[in-house]
């Protein structure tokens, strides 16, 4: 017999958890989230969940108070006797920090599946994490989607004549590589050559590809303070591109990046609905898409126990 499913809504994500509830027809069960006058959280599952397939839907990005919120329900769901708990993450926060490459640093992102875990998760459900490595950071099951359905569907509404999609580093050249050869296999790829040399800071050295005269998309899986798809996109308009597009799946959007946007030779930017865009970085060069429907039939795949790998896996490259 299948157990009931309920669908639980962190503070974070909770236009997403509405869009998917509607497209899923779950209802969103009742939380509340309470603030001492300190700042100190405390969560409360106002149903009973015991032997039920629970799924609480959370991005972490900033601030930190959404981690904490995700820890703090996985825990309650798991001392209320929840069957099974799924922790539904669109957005991976801590992601970057992936390996020890330097001395006397964490390596957070394998602290971050630590902590899930220990606080309750049976299982994860992703999106474009920055490093597909960070999968065999969990010791329980990791769902990994991606949003290249959802962008392939938009751009494939529009007239594709001599168009290149652009890597802006060369760490994003397979994802790049097999989100052309989605869009059209007879779409060639380019790839910025850039040089870190801190945090959020890089120099562009050279565009490996023929992109003049050629209509660019630059892809990346997450758009922070801009600098790096900015910077890609001034190198393809220098090298000749005709018109420069970008899409980028997590929206973070931090300092002046959307004045950075703005600014640049990028005509629109699509991006997804992993994270809420606040009015004021909601720019009119930005064009959100959502994936709502991709999560909404994961979760419903995941309680069926049903095969979701046509869903997060790629094309073969």
């Amino acid at each position: 017999m299948q157990k009931e499913i309920k669908l639980f809504a962190g503070s974070a994500s909770q236009n997403l958890a509405k869009e998917i509830s509607k497209t899923t027809g779950i209802p969103i069960s009742k939380s509340s989230l309470i603030r001492f006058a300190d700042g100190e959280l405390k969560i409360k599952i106002e149903e009973n969940i015991r032997g039920r397939d629970v799924f609480f839907i959370q991005s972490t990005h900033p601030p930190t108070d959404n981690i904490l919120e995700l820890f703090l329900f996985l825990d309650s769901a798991k001392r209320a006797s929840a069957s099974r708990i799924t922790a539904v993450i669109p957005y991976f926060g801590y992601a970057r920090q992936d390996r020890k490459d330097e001395p006397r640093v964490p390596i957070s992102a394998k602290l971050m599946a630590d902590l899930l875990a220990k606080s309750g998760a049976n299982r994860v459900l992703t999106m474009d994490l920055h490093a597909e490595q960070i999968q065999g950071f969990f010791d329980i099951p990791v769902d990994h989607l991606y949003a290249t359905p959802v962008f392939i569907e938009y751009y494939q509404k529009m007239e594709f004549k001599n168009w290149i999609v652009v890597s802006p580093d060369a760490g994003r050249a397979n994802r790049v590589r097999a989100f052309a050869r989605r869009l059209s296999k007879e779409i060639p790829i380019a790839i910025v050559d850039k040089r870190r040399t801190g945090p959020n800071q890089s120099t562009v050295v050279n565009v490996i590809g023929d992109v003049k005269n050629k209509n660019a998309i630059i892809y990346d899986d997450m758009l922070d303070t801009g600098g790096t798809m900015v910077d890609a996109a001034k190198a393809v308009s220098e090298k000749g591109a005709h018109e420069v597009y970008a899409c980028a799946v997590h929206p973070l959007l931090s300092k002046n990046a959307p004045q950075r946007i703005m600014d640049s030779p990028i005509k629109e930017l699509v991006v997804t609905n992993t994270i809420l865009l606040p009015p004021e970085k909601t720019i009119k060069k930005i064009k959100i898409l959502s994936v709502a429907k991709l999560l909404g039939e994961a979760i419903l795949r995941i309680h069926r126990a049903e095969s979701i790998s046509s869903l997060f896996r790629e094309v073969k490259k």
